[in-house]
């Protein structure tokens, strides 16, 4: 019998949270669409990017378990699609509303993950020192974004 631990449910955690990132990051590309031009696509492109970074992060765990890392977003890319005819619909304030809201499922998923026994701890100290934190950084951007919107 094997001293290793069984990674086959770590790794589907975190393909599950890779899976959030790819959608997160093709939201962000559409709504940085909509905003070309205004002060908030940099905000947008700098959460972006960090989405990137976050993705990168899981796909390189994945691939350190032996697993293989998502390749897209799934049934997550369907809110990208509901996020976006959103904002269309009902303008700025409302995508703002609608990207902080993806934050905060994506901050609830890292959070399940942390308290998820199947979880490995090399994997949750990356969600607790890194991945975690930036998501809890994005919603205080966006808020700052909506109230700077419905000031307007």
């Amino acid at each position: 019998m094997s001293n290793l631990p069984d990674t086959s449910q770590c790794i589907d955690v975190c393909n599950d949270l890779l899976r959030g990132e790819l959608s997160a990051i093709e939201t962000y590309s559409d709504t940085m669409d909509k905003y070309s031009g205004e002060p908030e696509v940099m905000i947008l492109k700098t959460i972006r990017e960090d989405h990137i970074d976050s993705a990168n992060r899981l796909r390189k765990n994945v691939r350190s378990m032996g697993g293989d890392p998502e390749l897209s977003s799934g049934a997550r890319g369907g809110v990208r699609k509901v996020i976006q005819v959103t904002a269309n619909l009902f303008g700025e304030g409302s995508a703002i509303a609608s990207l902080k809201q993806g934050e905060e499922i994506g901050k609830s998923m890292y959070e399940k993950a942390l308290a998820n026994e199947a979880v490995l701890d090399h994997c949750k100290e990356m969600v607790r020192s890194s991945l975690l934190p930036r998501v809890a950084s994005h919603i205080l951007n966006l808020e700052s974004l909506q109230k700077r919107a419905n000031a307007s």
